[in-house]
C-alpha cells in the first residue's frame, strides 16, 4: 500500500476531548473518528488491527471446540422478559419499539437469545456439550461515554457460550476458554494477568478477568508475591486482621465543632484515622442500611451489594438519613441507629474506637461492637490494599492497574432455569443447560494495547496486531534512485507474505519520520543519498532508538527476522 493512497489522516494537535492515551493517539494517528458520543468509525489501519485481532481469536475459538455464528443486534423484550432482565438491567439497555409498539432492546450481552436458539434445537444430551460464539456490535447506553473506546455506547466484542449436561462438562468448557484466552492474549504480544472478577450483571458462580497491564488501567489489580493468586479490588479477599485485647473503656461524647472529616477527627481529636470507623448509607432497593469500615479504608459497593443481594445500591440522600438519624453526613455513627448496619471484618476486631454521635458537631470516643451497638452482619465489604496478607498463602499483596479485556463466566443454570431452556438425560427426564460466557472486548483490546505499547512519539504496536509489518521510507520520493530501491525492497518484502507501507508522499523527511512513529509499525526502512551510496539502509524497530546501517542484500533476512522471529 502506498501511503499517498492511504486514507489515515493524522492530526498534530491532541484532540481537547480525548483524555486518555488510546483515545489521544488513535485520533492523532488517523484510526478512528468520532460519529457521535461513545459511537466511532474506523479507518482503515484500525480496521486492519481489529481484524487481526478477530483472527487471532477466531483461530483459537475454534481449536477450542468453538462454532461460529451471527446473533441478532435488535432482541425482542420478550426474551429478556422471560430472564428476569428486561425490568433490572438498568438505563444502560438501549431500548426501542417499532411501529407495531413492540418493545425491543440494542443487545448488550446475548445470553438470552442463545439460550432461546439452543433450547429450540438442542433436546438430548447426547448433543452436548455444545461452544457457539460471535463477533458482534454490542451496545450500552453509557450516561458518560468517555476515553475512547474503553467506554463507549457501540463496541465489537467477541462471545462465546457453552452448554452442557452438568457442572463436570461445564468445568472443562470453562478450562478450555481459560486455556484459550490465554493462547490469545500471549499471540497478540500483550502483557496481562488473570485475576478472579465479580460476575456482575451477567451473574454466575464463578469468573475470572483477563487484563491488559497498564499504568493508565482503570482497575486496580491486587496479586500475592509469593503465590498465583490474583483477583481485582471488587473480587479480592480481606481478612479481619488482628489486634491485640485491650479493656473496654466507658464510652465518651465529645463536642467536634464544624468537624466532618476522617482527617477532620485526627486532628482535633488526636485519634488516627485507622482507630475511627466511618458510617456510610446507602439506600438497597429503597432501604437504608449503614456500612461501617475502618476511617482508612474505602467501601467496597459491589461487594456489599453482593451480600445484600439487591439489584440497586445507591448512596442515601442525606435530608433522608438526617430525618431518620438525626445528624447529617460527618456526623453519623452506629450507636442507636434505627437502620440494619453491616460491619466489615475489621470492625469486629477493633476496640476504643471513635465515630459519629449521630447529632451533628459531635463524636463518640471508645466505642466497641457488641457492647454498645449490634450489627446485622460482620462482612468482608472493604478494599484490599498494598501490604494485605494473602487470604490463599503467608505472602502479601502487591496493587498494579490494568484494563479488562476478556470476562470468563460460569453461569450454571441462571439462564436455561429462566428462561426453560433444557434438554432430556439418559433417563428422558428433563434437566437444565449447564451454561458458561466467555467474552473478549475486540475493540477494548485494540485500545489496551496502545495504553501498553506507547512512547512520547506515538503508537508502538505489538507485531502480531500491527495494522502493517514495515514502511519503506524514501527520504526523497522524486529521487529515482531512492525511489526504485524503495521500490524493489517494497516488493521483496511483500513476496514474503509481510505487509508493507511505502510513503511514497511527496513531503520533508522529518514528516515522515513523525508519521511513521505515529502510527505505530514495527520497522522502518530509511533509503537516504548517503547510506544508498555504500549499497546500505537504514533500520529502526520501533521500540527502539538505534538505528541500524544493513546492506541492502540483507534487508529481507533481517526484516523477516525480527517480524517472525
Amino acid at each position: 500500500m502506498k501511503s499517498s493512497e492511504l486514507f489515515y489522516p493524522t492530526l498534530r494537535e491532541i484532540p481537547s476531548e480525548a483524555e486518555i492515551i488510546s483515545h489521544q493517539l488513535l485520533l492523532r494517528a488517523g484510526f478512528i473518528r468520532k460519529a457521535s458520543g461513545g459511537v466511532y468509525t474506523y479507518l482503515p489501519l484500525a480496521y486492519r488491527v481489529i481484524r487481526k485481532i478477530e483472527s487471532i481469536v477466531r483461530e483459537e475459538m475454534d481449536r477450542a471446540g468453538g462454532q461460529e455464528v451471527l446473533m441478532p443486534i435488535v432482541q425482542p423484550a420478550e426474551l429478556w422478559q422471560r430472564s428476569g432482565r428486561w425490568e433490572v438491567y438498568g438505563e444502560e439497555m438501549f431500548r426501542l419499539q417499532d411501529r407495531h409498539k413492540r418493545n425491543f432492546a440494542l443487545g448488550p450481552t446475548h445470553e438470552e437469545i442463545i439460550t432461546a436458539l439452543v433450547d429450540g434445537d438442542i433436546h438430548s444430551y447426547r448433543d452436548l456439550p455444545l461452544l457457539l460464539y460471535q463477533i458482534q456490535n454490542k451496545y450500552r447506553d453509557e450516561i458518560r461515554p468517555r476515553f475512547g473506546l474503553m467506554r463507549g455506547r457501540e463496541f465489537i466484542m467477541k462471545d462465546l457460550y457453552s452448554f452442557d449436561s452438568d457442572y463436570e462438562g461445564l468445568d472443562k468448557s470453562y478450562h478450555k476458554m481459560y486455556y484459550a484466552y490465554n493462547q490469545i492474549f500471549q499471540r497478540m504480544g500483550l502483557r496481562y494477568r488473570v485475576v478472579e472478577a465479580d460476575s456482575g450483571a451477567i451473574g454466575g458462580n464463578e469468573s475470572h478477568e483477563f487484563m491488559v497491564l497498564a499504568e493508565t488501567g482503570e482497575s486496580e489489580i491486587v496479586y500475592c508475591d509469593s503465590c498465583d493468586y490474583a483477583a481485582n479490588v471488587e473480587k479480592a479477599i480481606c481478612s479481619a486482621g488482628g489486634a491485640a485485647k485491650a479493656a473496654l473503656l466507658a464510652m465518651e461524647k465529645v463536642h467536634t465543632p464544624g468537624q466532618r472529616t476522617i482527617q477532620d477527627i485526627a486532628d482535633f481529636l488526636g485519634i488516627p484515622s485507622g482507630e475511627q470507623v466511618k458510617t456510610l448509607m446507602y439506600s438497597a432497593d429503597g432501604e437504608l442500611v449503614a456500612a461501617l469500615i475502618r476511617g482508612d479504608r474505602e467501601l467496597n459497593e459491589i461487594k456489599l451489594k453482593n451480600a445484600l443481594g439487591c439489584n440497586e445500591l445507591l448512596m442515601a440522600d442525606e435530608a433522608a438519613v438526617k430525618a431518620l438519624s438525626g445528624a447529617g453526613f460527618g456526623s453519623l455513627g452506629p450507636v442507636g441507629m434505627n437502620v440494619k448496619i453491616y460491619a466489615d471484618l475489621e470492625i469486629a476486631a477493633m476496640h476504643n474506637f471513635a465515630c459519629g454521635a449521630n447529632e451533628d458537631d459531635y463524636h463518640f470516643k471508645n466505642v466497641n461492637m457488641g457492647r454498645d451497638f449490634v450489627p446485622e452482619a460482620v462482612l468482608d465489604i472493604r478494599n484490599a490494599v498494598a501490604g494485605d496478607p494473602c487470604p490463599v498463602c503467608d505472602g502479601k499483596l502487591n496493587m498494579v492497574r490494568g484494563i479488562e479485556v476478556g470476562h470468563i463466566f460460569k453461569l450454571g443454570v441462571k439462564y436455561s432455569e429462566a428462561m426453560g431452556g433444557t434438554f432430556l438425560d439418559p433417563s428422558g427426564q428433563a434437566r437444565p443447560f449447564v451454561m458458561g460466557c466467555y467474552g473478549i472486548g475486540v475493540s477494548r483490546t485494540m485500545a489496551a494495547a496502545v495504553e501498553q505499547n506507547y512512547d512520547e512519539n506515538g503508537i508502538i504496536w505489538p507485531i502480531p496486531i500491527a495494522p502493517y509489518h514495515v514502511i519503506v521510507v524514501p527520504v526523497n520520493s522524486k529521487n529515482e534512485e531512492q525511489m526504485q530501491a524503495a521500490q524493489s525492497i517494497y516488493q521483496l518484502l511483500q513476496e514474503d507474505g509481510l505487509e508493507v507501507l511505502i510513503d511514497d508522499r511527496d513531503e520533508r523527511a522529518g514528516v515522515k519520520f513523525k508519521d511513521a512513529d505515529l502510527i505505530g509499525i514495527p520497522v522502518r526502512i530509511t533509503i537516504g543519498p548517503k547510506a544508498l551510496q555504500e549499497n546500505k539502509v537504514e533500520v529502526k524497530k520501533r521500540w527502539e532508538k538505534e538505528v541500524e546501517l544493513t546492506d541492502i542484500d540483507l534487508v529481507r533476512e533481517k526484516v523477516l527476522k525480527i517480524i517472525r522471529g
